[in-house]
């Protein structure tokens, strides 16, 4: 938001959960639009304007290996129960020291493994699900990893995790002078699920596809905004 209000930037994508925590130094919230409507004001009082949400929230995502999901039918978090106690977890340290990371989604779900978790990196956690060197893991909600890997993000059924939805944020000048782009940003309104935002991430990440030729082709099949 320095950027913006310096103006070396115009507009660009932030998490209301990022904005709420790191910016304006409040508690994470689950509340989507409490969380969006708590950001915004706080904007607006610095002369930015925060739009529409893009569709995708970026927070936490339990995964486990599809074929395991299938076989002990787990479908959301509170499932994880039945198969916790012989089950392996390992996350990224960060996840096992945050307060809104493994202490208390175990807390919230009685959530009791074989053993403790394994500390891992975050780079390896993904492919050590899929590998079977762990059974469950905490991941990004849109990595390109999980659908590659045939893995399985669980519904946090109980509304855990802290909201981290996608929303532009723009200087309010610039939205005044270029109407039409106020217009372009405002019609990218809840098309961005997180399965696409995982879609796109694969695209670019694992098949090296260009970022703008990813994009566009997006923007093709919503309508050509």
């Amino acid at each position: 938001h320095e950027a913006l209000l310096s103006g070396g930037i115009d507009v660009y994508v932030e998490y209301t959960g990022t904005s709420l925590t790191a910016i304006f130094k409040e508690p994470p919230a689950n509340d989507s639009d409490q969380v969006f409507n708590r950001v915004r004001d706080r904007y607006a009082a610095l002369g930015l304007t925060l739009l529409p949400k893009l569709g995708f929230n970026n927070t936490f995502a339990i995964l486990v290996r599809g074929d395991a999901a299938g076989r002990e039918h787990l479908a959301r978090t509170s499932d994880l129960g039945r198969v916790a106690p012989g089950w392996t977890a390992g996350f990224g340290y960060e996840f096992l020291e945050r307060p809104d990371g493994f202490p208390g989604l175990s807390a919230a779900y009685g959530l009791r493994f074989s053993g403790p978790p394994r500390v891992m990196d975050l780079n390896l956690i993904y492919r050590a699900v899929a590998a079977g060197d762990i059974d469950v893991t905490a991941g990004d909600a849109t990595s390109g990893l999980i659908e590659a890997l045939k893995l399985v993000a669980l519904e946090d059924d109980k509304h855990y995790f802290p909201v981290y939805d996608a929303a532009p944020v723009a200087r309010a000048t610039l939205l005044l002078e270029r109407p039409e782009v106020a217009a372009a940003l405002r019609a990218l309104e809840g098309h961005l699920s997180a399965a696409q935002m995982r879609r796109m991430n694969y695209a670019v990440d694992g098949e090296k596809q260009d970022p703008a030729a990813v994009v566009r082709a997006f923007l093709d099949m919503i309508g050509g905004i």
